[in-house]
């Protein structure tokens, strides 16, 4: 059975800094979430309140609540904030002791490592319970620099890369592995930040946490990992933040590391400046795509649509204008699937095609 978990996103669900509660409450294979904390919703159900579908995970005022009303204690108490700054606010600490206080092991994908923190550590010992910093990186001698063993792989590679961060790379990544998996592909995802690793990645790392000098070495190894272990008919690697953003270089690291042939961009085409810098207008997605194509060796081969403050009549204006002028297939795959993407995944790769036509037929 899987380990129960309470995720905390105090005032956050359903926003960018709540991402890592959202990417949860969609889709977790680590653990069975049994509630989310934010007291601006308590009393709603969690996938209602995302996605208008509901899910029976409620949404609890403070932890008491959810003690009191959850049928058992969770085990583990996950961080689901993911604030640009990375570190915890003085009430945010308390929240943790009492978590550990009621024996949850703790799960924190912040850059702050409470494993580096002697009254975290002590509290830990003293409550027995585990805290497993998601994003801490290895030692740096157990580190990776890019070897080019890349350049060796022959398996269709696809990345899932965006105009900002938090516009939905990890959803999309994730629905996509899904759809190729029930199709009868064998798949490789490949997760490249904290929330995708929370959710139960087998391979990946949390990669605003390495150092620039073996970002491209960590997605090569993972990668190479994927490959080699699996034998895939596809890896999808997961995007972080966009080429173009002015404060963040992932997005670098993970094309040159994995060396995508293809590449799936999501845009929030109502989303007027950056997430976390509101003073830096939003690239165009036509610019993006002439940057991907010109940094990398990859073809953008299909877009994808945040709808955030979008209605359905709009989504679909969206569509059929980026179809028309970028000549690019185009969906919303939260609202309508993976198909145009799996499509177009088929025509840039035609023996992925024939590959699923013999898994189906055995």
């Amino acid at each position: 059975m899987k380990e129960t978990a309470i995720i905390y996103c105090e005032g956050k669900f359903g926003t960018m800094d709540g991402k890592t509660a959202n990417g949860l409450v969609r889709s977790s294979r680590n653990y069975k979430i049994a509630g989310v904390i934010d007291s601006t919703k308590a009393g709603m159900d969690a996938g209602e309140y995302l996605e208008n579908v509901k899910n029976g995970i409620p949404i609890f005022e403070n932890l008491d609540s959810a003690f009191e009303n959850l049928p058992r204690i969770p085990d583990q108490f996950v961080f689901g904030l993911a604030p640009s700054e990375g570190l915890l606010k003085n009430e945010e600490r308390n929240i943790v002791f009492q978590a550990m206080e009621n024996g949850l092991h703790i799960v924190n994908p912040l850059h702050e490592f409470l494993t580096d923190d002697e009254e975290f550590m002590n509290h830990a010992e003293k409550c027995n319970v585990r805290i497993n910093d998601v994003r801490k990186p290895p030692a740096k001698k157990d580190m990776h620099l890019f070897s080019g063993r890349i350049l060796d792989v022959r398996t269709p590679i696809v990345a899932v890369l965006g105009t900002d961060s938090a516009v939905g790379k990890r959803t999309t990544s994730v629905l996509l592995e899904e759809a190729l998996l029930d199709m009868g592909l064998n798949v490789a995802f490949v997760a490249t930040g904290q929330t995708g690793l929370i959710q139960g990645a087998k391979y990946g790392v949390a990669i605003d946490a390495i150092p620039s000098q073996f970002m491209t070495g960590e997605i090569e190894n993972q990668v190479l990992r994927a490959y080699e272990n699996e034998e895939p008919d596809i890896i999808i690697v997961e995007g972080q933040g966009a080429l173009s953003h002015p404060a963040y270089i992932s997005s670098c690291g993970i094309i040159r590391g994995s060396r995508p042939g293809s590449v799936i961009i999501q845009h929030p085409p109502k989303r007027k400046n950056l997430g976390d810098f509101e003073y830096m207008p939003m690239p165009s997605i036509e610019s993006e795509i002439e940057l991907i194509e010109g940094f990398s060796q990859a073809k953008v081969i299909a877009i994808t649509i945040n709808h955030e403050n979008m209605s359905d009549e709009e989504i679909q204006d969206a569509v059929t204008e980026y179809e028309r002028d970028l000549k690019l297939s185009t969906s919303d795959v939260l609202k309508h699937g993976c198909g145009k993407l799996i499509e177009s995944i088929f025509e840039t790769y035609p023996d992925l095609k024939n590959k699923q036509k013999k898994a189906l037929y055995n």
